[in-house]
């Protein structure tokens, strides 16, 4: 595929390391040079340099013959614009822009500003609310290292550390289904010291194992109960920064958490206590360890670092976590410190770039993708596509699970169909229009994954 990408950002940086390594023709275009050559650097992909929203800039990026253009600057009125030349000029198919200000995004004008014959964006990607969604879920599921919704929430794919005490400890994987006869699951991966192992049922439970399940939403607490301890739900946060996105989150779960924001901006605590109606907006730095303390540090469930500043968010993270928080939840905007911290001192380490460039992979791929979710810094990716065809033109239709031949570390895990999520098994067998969730080990199969679902021409 073809891409065209406007702005060299921390987004922008992300997203074209991770497709350039998956053979697609990237060009990056930026106002900053210096940006550009570093990134040029480290991916294989062309640069450009000047304003991403002139023709003849875009000209030079190849906009002509792109099947995407992906604008993700700063500035919403540079990704707006650049979206309305490629349409106007150049009639690229798919035109993705990143706009921040929620007065663009409104329902009251959403809708009439955003379509074809106004503004030209297929799709509106907002990074706080990515972040800000990604969030709640790990809230919501106490214990988790990573949780990713599927078939509009049905099935969820969940990511634990095992410890001690878990019934699975030390025993074969098949036990899962003898413990729990009435809530069916599937392991779709495990990464044991860094390295990938394709579960099999005879594969034995480690300490400090990281596993991938997926299981229907309402078994999810279950399964996480057999690998290891299971954490009570969360109901007292405090929030360290209320900025956009510690704002979002206060605001999405203050209806059933007490809320505390730490904010060291008098202004922006003025602002913010005057929009949230049961959370409590403190004025003071996150690293106080004096307010700390006087905040109940210790009776508090989760400690969410969400500052603009990688530096305040960890040293903040690391008193709150030695005074007695329960759970620490950092941002780290760079993924250098974010694989130094996690599974330290630190729980989770929450990267915005890995959020957001998850979210822009389902229009990256091909076929009926409804979601691409990059894994593990980018090593593994999960995947949710809708299946068409017959047992002629498909691959994998009206075929069992263990009929198709899937690529080396590929996980078909579970089904979604007419509602009702199905864990995959080997006698599974895959209908037309069902929704397969898959775990790819390596996301260099990706491409042969996307062979395995395509349709034949004789379908059509």
């Amino acid at each position: 595929m073809k891409i065209v990408i406007i702005g060299a950002g921390r987004v922008g940086n992300t997203l074209a390391q991770h497709l350039s390594g998956e053979s697609n023709d990237i060009s990056v275009v930026d106002l900053n040079e210096k940006k550009l050559l570093k990134l040029q650097e480290r991916a294989d992909i062309r640069i450009v340099h000047g304003m991403g929203s002139h023709p003849d800039v875009l000209l030079r990026a190849g906009i002509e013959d792109a099947d995407m253009l992906v604008a993700v600057t700063k500035s919403d009125e540079v990704n707006i614009v650049a979206c309305q030349v490629a349409q106007s000029l150049f009639r690229t198919p798919t035109k993705i822009a990143r706009i921040r200000s929620a007065s663009y995004t409104s329902e009251k004008y959403h809708g009439r500003l955003f379509h074809e014959k106004n503004f030209p964006v297929d799709f509106i990607l907002s990074p706080e609310q990515v972040v800000t969604d990604y969030i709640c879920r790990l809230v919501k599921q106490p214990g988790a290292l990573q949780v990713l919704d599927y078939a509009n929430g049905l099935a969820q794919l969940v990511a634990v550390k095992v410890e001690q005490g878990g019934p699975l400890l030390g025993k074969e994987l098949r036990v899962l289904k003898e413990h729990m006869p009435k809530a069916d699951a599937r392991v779709a991966a495990i990464f044991r010291k860094d390295r990938p192992i394709i579960p099999q049922g005879d594969t034995v439970i480690e300490e400090d194992d990281e596993v991938f399940f997926i299981a229907a939403k309402q078994n999810i607490r279950q399964v996480m109960g057999e690998l290891g301890r299971l954490d009570n739900p969360y109901r007292r946060l405090i929030i360290a920064g209320g900025g956009n996105i510690g704002y979002q989150v206060a605001r999405a779960l203050e209806d059933d958490h007490s809320i505390k924001i730490i904010e060291y901006s008098k202004e922006r605590c003025q602002y913010i206590s005057e929009r949230l109606n049961d959370t409590l907006v403190l004025h003071g730095s996150a690293a106080d360890q004096d307010l700390l303390l006087e905040e109940n540090i210790d009776k508090t469930d989760v400690f969410l670092a969400l500052t603009n500043d990688d530096e305040v968010n960890i040293m903040a993270s690391l008193l709150a976590k030695r005074l007695g928080v329960r759970s620490v939840m950092t941002l780290i905007n760079n993924p250098v410190y974010a694989n130094l911290i996690q599974g330290g001192e630190i729980d989770i380490a929450i990267s915005p770039q890995q959020a957001t460039t998850s979210v822009l992979l389902a229009h990256v791929r091909k076929g009926d993708t409804v979601s691409a979710n990059s894994l593990r810094r980018g090593a593994a990716e999960a995947m949710e596509i809708i299946v068409h065809g017959d047992n002629k033109s498909s691959k994998v239709v009206d075929r069992t699970v263990g009929e198709i031949n899937a690529p080396s570390g590929v996980t078909i895990a579970a089904l979604v169909r007419d509602g009702e999520v199905i864990v995959a098994h080997h006698d599974t067998v895959i209908r037309n229009n069902d929704h397969v969730i898959l775990f790819v080990v390596d996301k260099k199969q990706t491409r042969e994954v996307e062979r395995l679902f395509a349709v034949g021409f004789n379908f059509f």
